[in-house]
C-alpha cells in the first residue's frame, strides 16, 4: 500500500500523512490476521480486546491530529501510549495461553514499542 503525502509549506495537511498513523494500521493489520488464529471460544475475549487496543492507537492519532490544539493532541496520544501498553500486556497473555507463538509475540512487541517512541517524540516536539 502506497500513501501519497500531502506537505505544504513543511506541515503535515492529514493524519494520514504521519509515518506514526501509518504504522498504526499496519498493527492492526497485523494483530486481525493473528487473532484469526485464536480459539474460537475466545472470538470475543481476550481476541476482542486485543483488537479494540490496537484500533484504538492509529485511532487516537488520528482523533488527536482533527483537535488542532496541541494539549487535545497530546492527550489523545497519551491515550493512545496507554492502549499500547494494554495491547502488549494482552500479547503477552496470548502467548502464554499459547494463543500466539513466540516469535509472533516479539514481532508485534518490537513494532509496539517503535510506535510509542514515535508517539513519545512527538509529544515533545508538540
Amino acid at each position: 500500500m502506497s500513501i501519497v503525502y500531502r506537505v505544504k509549506n513543511n506541515k503535515i495537511q492529514n493524519f494520514k500523512d504521519l509515518k506514526i498513523w501509518q504504522k498504526g494500521v499496519e498493527l492492526v493489520e497485523k494483530i486481525y490476521k493473528i487473532t484469526k488464529d485464536f480459539p474460537k471460544e475466545e472470538q470475543y475475549s481476550l481476541s476482542m480486546q486485543i483488537k479494540r487496543a490496537s484500533v484504538s492507537i492509529p485511532s487516537n492519532i488520528a482523533e488527536g491530529f482533527r483537535r488542532k490544539h496541541n494539549k487535545e493532541y497530546k492527550q489523545f496520544l497519551y491515550i493512545a501510549l496507554g492502549s499500547c501498553a494494554e495491547l502488549e500486556t494482552q500479547l503477552i497473555i496470548a502467548n502464554k495461553l499459547d494463543y500466539i507463538k513466540d516469535g509472533q509475540q516479539k514481532e508485534l512487541s518490537i513494532l509496539i514499542d517503535y510506535i510509542c517512541r514515535m508517539i513519545m517524540n512527538l509529544i515533545k516536539k508538540l
